[in-house]
C-alpha cells in the first residue's frame, strides 16, 4: 500500500522526559518497523494528549482537515504508529493500559492502517528476553 505519511503517537507523560530522538531517528535511517517506507514518506509526531488519550481526537482531526486541505494524501495514505513507550513495558512505563481505547478513536477517524511499535531499544529488547521486562 502506498505511504505518504508517517504518524508516529507518543505517550504524553514519556513525552515529558523524552525528546522523541530514536523514533525520529528510526524513521530518518529506516530501522526497524520504518524499513518498508520510501524515501518520500513524510514524518509527523503527535502525542496522545495525556491519559486516556481522549484529546487525540481533536490532534486527528485537525490533521484530517489539513491533509484534505493542503495535500492530496488520503487517510488510506497514513500509517499511524503507537510509538514503544505506549506499546511496550519499557524504561519509562508499562505498556499504556488505554492501548486499545486509542486505537478504537484512531480507527474511527478513519485512519485504518495502525502499527504497534517504533524504536526498538537494543536494552529493553534483552529486559525483556531476562523476563525484567514484560513482553506482550
Amino acid at each position: 500500500m502506498n505511504t505518504k505519511y508517517v504518524m508516529i503517537i507518543q505517550c504524553d507523560i514519556s513525552r515529558q522526559r523524552c525528546s522523541g530522538f530514536a523514533c525520529t531517528n528510526g524513521f530518518y535511517n529506516r530501522d526497524d518497523v520504518f524499513k518498508d517506507y520510501e524515501d518520500n514518506v513524510r514524518y509527523i509526531s503527535l502525542t496522545c494528549g495525556g491519559c486516556c488519550g481522549a484529546s487525540l481526537a481533536a490532534k486527528l482531526e485537525h490533521f484530517s482537515n489539513k491533509l484534505a486541505k493542503k495535500t492530496d494524501a488520503t487517510k488510506d495514505e497514513v500509517a499511524v504508529h503507537l510509538s514503544s513507550c505506549m506499546v511496550t513495558d519499557n524504561y519509562h512505563h508499562d505498556r499504556c493500559p488505554h492501548t486499545d481505547y486509542i486505537k478504537a478513536l484512531i480507527e474511527k477517524k478513519g485512519y485504518n492502517r495502525i502499527v504497534e511499535g517504533t524504536y526498538i531499544s537494543k536494552v529493553a529488547e534483552k529486559k525483556r528476553e531476562l523476563g525484567e521486562y514484560n513482553r506482550y
